[in-house]
């Protein structure tokens, strides 16, 4: 049994490699779990000796299968939790995250597999992220950065590379949500800022940031 802490590690450890697909470094680990390496070396050690990690000091970081299992179980119930906040408890999904951090942790795999079907099985969570599958299947998605459109390509909305309140609330201030349609406008040389549209009504100015943490799926 793992401890809420080890799960938060194998969580972590989990999505950088779902990201960049390497080995994870201690630095990496400690600016996710908001910690000093050292404490994160002290971790990995449990980890590797419950052998849910493969660790090697200066080599990075792998999941073991059974580690593997565990972080993308913890993802999943993280993630059916925020869908069943926004979509049944109205919550904004700005206001979930803490509290699906929470949720998580919950022990009985019969809750999760009741809530999952109470909830018709959805494939993505309120932020566009991929809900695992009860045997931790994840869909595959074909997104990219909108940073990463040109100039005059479209590109649908499906999800955000960054989940802070501010960057949530920046979005809907400017009322950029998942299913919108976003045009590129216009690129700025100096900085790769972007002028954009919004389901080709509204015009909004943004930065390389903020262009980076939209994902779409590219339409043409």
């Amino acid at each position: 049994m793992q401890t809420h802490s080890e799960e938060n590690y194998l969580k972590a450890i989990w999505k950088v490699v779902e990201q960049s697909g390497e080995n994870v470094t201690t630095n990496e680990i400690a600016a996710l779990v908001n910690t000093r390496a050292a404490s994160v070396t002290d971790m990995l050690k449990k980890l590797a000796d419950k052998k849910l990690i493969t660790y090697k000091p200066y080599q990075g970081v792998l999941l073991t299968k059974e580690g593997k299992r565990v972080a993308i179980e913890v993802v999943r119930k993280h993630r059916l939790w925020e869908f069943f906040l926004v979509e049944k408890l109205d919550f904004k999904w700005d206001e979930v995250h803490e509290i699906a951090e929470q949720l998580e942790h919950i022990r009985s795999q019969s809750l999760t597999d009741k809530l999952d079907h109470f909830l018709g099985y959805p494939k993505v969570d309120p932020h566009g992220d991929p809900i695992p599958d009860k045997t931790g299947k994840i869909s595959g998605t074909q997104n990219i950065q909108l940073s990463k459109l040109g100039k005059d390509k479209k590109g649908i909305m499906t999800g955000v590379g960054d989940h802070s309140t501010a960057f949530l609330r920046f979005l809907d201030k400017n009322d950029i949500q998942l299913g919108n349609t976003i045009e590129v406008k216009k690129i700025t040389d100096y900085d790769l800022s972007m002028e954009i549209s919004v389901n080709r009504k509204k015009s909004i100015h943004v930065s390389y940031d903020v262009a980076k943490n939209i994902l779409v799926r590219k339409t043409r």
